[in-house]
Parts: structure tokens; sequence; C-alpha cells
């Protein structure tokens, strides 16, 4: 007894034609018909726009004295202090951001400046570079000095608590700050 499965291979064999079929039809539409991809890019520069709303981009790198008070340096340290330290300062600077609550002592308010490694930007610019050993300020020596000094313009900006030094002794430390 054989059973006849003719029925099985032609149904096979009309699925198998309709495929190749399409895949020819469909090489000859992209081959020949097709106009193809434009490739014709037009880059823009991503900051071209910033420019035309909030006038041209700031770069700290151009400042040879980050140290003397600036307003644009001012600007550029609240975008560093935004980015870096408000998760536990706050945005305001306050000591009640986010990741603060957690911490133990809790982070300074920088608006009081109640300082522990004593006021001024030298003493604020160790601060930032070092950190403070025993507590959770973190160390950000791996940040450029301009972008130190802008967080020390920043937060001297900020605070009730103004530096007492002079700008002479800020100078002649900055010389020898890295």
């Amino acid at each position: 007894m054989s059973d006849s499965r003719e029925e099985y291979n032609r149904g096979g064999m009309i699925a198998f034609i309709f495929s190749m079929s399409f895949v020819f039809l469909f090489f000859i539409y992209i081959v020949a018909i097709h106009p193809g991809v434009n490739l014709d890019e037009k880059i823009k520069d991503p900051t071209a726009s910033l420019e035309v709303v909030a006038g041209p981009v700031f770069d700290i790198a151009t400042v040879k004295e980050p140290w003397v008070k600036n307003d644009d340096v001012i600007v550029y340290g609240k975008k560093v202090f935004s980015t870096n330290c408000a998760m536990c300062h706050g945005e305001q600077g306050k000591g009640d951001g986010p990741a603060g609550a957690a911490l133990k002592p809790p982070p300074r308010n920088l608006i009081e400046g109640k300082w522990t490694q004593g006021g001024g930007a030298i003493s604020l610019f160790k601060v930032v570079t070092n950190g403070i050993p025993g507590t959770s300020m973190a160390a950000f020596g791996h940040f450029k000095v301009a972008d130190r000094w802008a967080l020390v313009q920043f937060i001297d900006s900020i605070s009730q608590n103004k530096s007492k030094d002079t700008p002479e002794q800020v100078a002649e430390f900055a010389k020898t700050a890295k």
C-alpha cells in the first residue's frame, strides 16, 4: 500500500515558486527601479542652536586667570555644580540634595557657609581638590584646574560667608595650584 503525497509536494512547490518569484521581483526593483538612498548628509553643529538662543558658548579654557572674579566663570561654575555637586548639596547649595539625605555627616549648606576647613577661596579650592577625609565630601582633583576655580567662584557667589582672601593671596596660591 503506497500513499500518494503529491498534494503535499504540490503545495510546497507552489510556495517555493511564489517565494522565489517574490525575491526575484524584489531584487529587480531594488537594482533597477528604486532610486537608492540619498547619502548627501547635511551635518549641523549641535552648538549652533545654543549660540542663537543663549549667545556664544563659553569656553573656560580661554580664561587665563579663572580665579579672578568673572560673571561668565560663575555661570560656568553653576553648570559644573549642577552636574557634579547638586546631587548631594542640592540645586541651590543648601545641603538638601537627594543623595545627601543618606550621608553622615550630611552635606554642607553652602549658602550659610559654616566652613570647617577654613573660609576663603583658597580653602574652598583645597576642599574641592582634596575632599575632606572622614566625611562624604569626595575629592574632585581630577577636574581641570579651571573647572575647580569656576566651582569656587560659584560657591563664593551663593555663600553668605564670603571669601576673606585678598586677590593677591588667591593669585599667588593659584600659580602653584594643580
